[in-house]
């Protein structure tokens, strides 16, 4: 009977702790452990059409081997079909080099485009 009582003591102090925690997000970490610094969108290109999210955003950088990223936002101002102005995103930009990763994102919060510089 002792034994019963304190095992159901347990489970409701265990329950209890585990109430009050918060979940932590696991920290973004590169697969091979290291962040080169020269920035390569191929292993990203897939974030496209995704929520621009705190997340979405750190984890493209680290696998996109950047060092900075920089989050344009559409501009209502802006003539072309991005948030640059470009009618096409990949003008004046590069697949690879630097160590910045620059994402686009429409009015709706979703990644229009990725590219390095």
């Amino acid at each position: 009977m002792k034994r019963l009582a304190f095992c159901l003591a347990s489970l409701a102090t265990a329950a209890t702790l585990s109430a009050c925690s918060t979940s932590h997000l696991m920290a973004v970490a590169p697969i091979d452990g290291t962040i080169s610094g020269v920035c390569h969108v191929d292993m990203v290109r897939g974030a496209v059409g995704l929520a621009a999210s705190e997340q979405t955003v750190e984890r493209a950088r680290v696998d996109s081997d950047s060092l900075n990223i920089q989050v344009v936002s559409h501009g209502g101002g802006q003539s072309g079909a991005t948030s640059s102005g470009q009618a096409d995103p990949s003008q004046g930009a590069g697949q690879t080099g630097g160590d910045r990763l620059t994402i686009e994102k429409g009015a709706t919060n979703n990644i229009t485009a990725i590219y390095c510089g």
